[in-house]
């Protein structure tokens, strides 16, 4: 995982456990005197759930991790989780005699298969010693902050394909496609739908014969160009003009000389040679497929810098 997404996850987890350490804290210290009295602790859980705006379950373990209350939820108790013994769940590992409070790493639940978190807090007797534990459930597409969207970083990535593929890579060659007779008319195309019709991502197919490209005017559709649109000027009537995009970060200019070192890397060699390629010229980045089924990401600027001889030598 990247570093800058392991940062992004850590603040919004750091959100999270503000949000959270101080109710969890104050509720487990109100059961420390009721931990024999299972009534009054599901009536404080359901005191305590309507102040607790995001979570979906309340619940209270007794000191060897087996459930002692139901799950208190918005539509009231669920006794199906009474006496469950939650000691092999992850969110109970690595927390006695550690810390009081614990936010578990995000999982799939069980029950309903969807991406949760659970707060533990540890509850505790007058004189300090373990008596059980306060667990919260959450469902992360509830929470706050979590709709703060992560922003692709534009560092070279590379990443390796079928090892079957790879070992017989030297076995296989490239067969010529429709695409590579009528390359320069196909690259001509795609060129003129970037810079003057509003395409913002285009993917050339060359082993496959098509395209696939997505417009500025209608980003959540992409449309398949087969080979008879690839090579027919006509298709440009389809899509209305329109300035280029004022979102991108590749200049307009920049792109014929992409399109050409594409092109570079379909023919240079005979056994490593591009399967397919895309640009997307607003967050710069290219997506390199090869006939070693090894694929690389990487930002527009150092693509050009890069010889075609710098592929067939990276060919995992």
């Amino acid at each position: 995982m990247l570093e800058l997404l392991k940062e992004k996850i850590a603040t919004q987890r750091e959100l999270l456990q503000e949000l959270l350490l101080t109710s969890m804290k104050n509720t487990s210290e109100r059961m420390s005197m009721i931990m024999n009295n299972r009534d009054a602790l599901e009536m404080l859980l359901l005191d305590e759930l309507a102040n607790m705006l995001y979570c979906k379950h309340l619940y209270v373990l007794d000191a060897n991790t087996v459930q002692l209350t139901a799950n208190i939820t918005r539509g009231g108790r669920d006794m199906s989780q009474l006496d469950r013994d939650r000691s092999d769940r992850v969110y109970m590992q690595g927390i006695a005699g550690v810390t009081d409070f614990k936010l578990s790493d995000a999982y799939i639940s069980k029950n309903k298969k969807r991406p949760s978190l659970t707060a533990v807090h540890v509850i505790k007797n007058a004189a300090g010693e373990l008596t059980g534990y306060l667990g919260a459930d959450y469902d992360i597409r509830e929470l706050p902050h979590t709709e703060l969207l992560y922003k692709q970083t534009s560092v070279w990535q590379q990443m390796r394909g079928d090892p079957s593929i790879r070992q017989g890579l030297f076995s296989q060659q490239r067969v010529e496609s429709m695409i590579d007779r009528n390359i320069d008319d196909v690259m001509a195309l795609m060129q003129e739908l970037m810079q003057e019709h509003g395409v913002f991502h285009g993917k050339l197919h060359f082993s496959s014969n098509r395209a696939t490209i997505w417009l500025e005017a209608d980003p959540y559709n992409y449309r398949l160009l087969s080979m008879d649109e690839l090579i027919n000027p006509d298709i440009c009537l389809a899509y209305p003009r329109q300035s280029y995009t004022d979102k991108a970060v590749v200049p307009a200019d920049k792109i014929p000389e992409i399109f050409e070192q594409l092109k570079l890397l379909r023919f240079t060699d005979e056994n490593i040679y591009l399967r397919s390629g895309s640009l997307n010229v607003c967050n710069g980045l290219l997506g390199l497929n090869f006939s070693c089924d090894g694929s690389h990401y990487i930002y527009y600027t150092e693509f050009l810098d890069k010889e075609s001889k710098f592929w067939v030598e990276q060919r995992d």
